[in-house]
């Protein structure tokens, strides 16, 4: 009988453990998905970023020939 109590007590030592374990990961991660949830990544650059987001006034014709000649 104690042999049996020992596999018990063991068992639910480890699956207490595990249990925990699998609670912190997983609400960890759902706070780390809040965290960035909030983040804009594609808001406008601000200081001194280089702006590249602007066009150039160029004519379409000149587009389709540096993409044929460059593979753009």
């Amino acid at each position: 009988m104690t042999r049996w109590y020992q596999y018990f007590k063991e068992f639910f030592k480890v699956f207490f453990i595990f249990v925990v374990c699998t609670f912190f990961f997983y609400f960890g991660l759902r706070m780390m998905h809040e965290e960035y949830e909030n983040f804009h990544r594609y808001n406008q650059p601000e200081g001194n970023a280089v702006k590249v987001f602007e066009l150039e006034d160029s004519n379409w014709l000149d587009r389709v020939s540096i993409f044929f000649r460059l593979g753009e």
